[in-house]
């Protein structure tokens, strides 16, 4: 069902990357981890790569706010959607998907995360927190310095709010004023956290290749293939 919809605020949250607000539809519901289709109406440039794109919610359902958070990189709709002002419209579509956390809570949750792929975790992680589920969840949050990493503050603010979540961040560039683990996600790391790494269920999202190279790394510390759930963020 198509609905149109108004832009309520942006503001920027890291570097290149920014959120953006909307009035949530009336009726329309989703869960935690599901996306919705944007697309621009009578766009004032366009390229080859089109007028629509998909973008994952970054607020929990319980939190009644929609809202979306991307980078922003020099394709048309990404300037002519930096560039809206508040009350623009667009042409909203969802919600879909199924990267959900899973119903078991017995069994454990693992976040393996690069970069704006952090947008439907959010939604998961603070859901969880808010219902108070027994989950027992580690992020593993890797990007190249804290001004690149969306969302940091309101992780630690989870970490602490819930006793079941671990937050772990991950910088490839840091400098040296960083103390938290620095350099790239490996086996070694994941084992550090993570006390037997077949029982939990992983979620992979962000860059398609970090994607790829962390299920590699998952299936070669003996993880079973059907406890890895992906989700690629192209980067448009």
């Amino acid at each position: 069902m198509s609905n149109t919809i108004k832009l309520l605020k942006k503001e920027t949250i890291a570097t290149d990357t920014m959120l953006f607000h909307w009035e949530k539809p009336e009726g329309v519901e989703f869960k935690a981890g599901q996306f919705g289709e944007f697309n621009l109406i009578d766009p004032s440039e366009s390229d080859e790569k089109g007028d629509s794109r998909d973008f994952s919610f970054v607020f929990a359902p319980a939190e009644n706010k929609l809202a979306i958070a991307t980078r922003i990189r020099d394709s048309a709709y990404k300037q002519v959607l930096k560039d809206l002002s508040e009350g623009a419209e667009v042409e909203f579509n969802g919600p879909y998907g199924d990267f959900s956390l899973h119903k078991t809570e017995s069994t454990p949750a693992v976040f393996i995360i690069g970069g704006i792929g952090i947008t439907p975790v959010r939604s998961m992680i603070a859901q969880a927190t808010i219902d108070k589920s027994a989950h027992d969840m580690t992020l593993l949050y890797s990007n190249k310095t804290p001004d690149d990493a969306p969302f940091l503050n309101d992780f630690e603010a989870f970490a602490v709010k819930n006793d079941n979540f671990t937050f772990v961040p991950v910088m490839t560039r840091a400098d040296s004023n960083w103390s938290g683990e620095s350099g790239h996600i490996d086996a070694d790391m994941l084992k550090k956290y993570i006390s037997d790494v077949n029982v939990p269920i992983y979620y992979l999202s962000g860059p398609p290749g970090m994607v790829w190279d962390m299920r590699e790394m998952l299936l070669g510390a003996g993880v079973k293939d059907n406890n890895i759930i992906t989700e690629e963020f192209p980067g448009y």
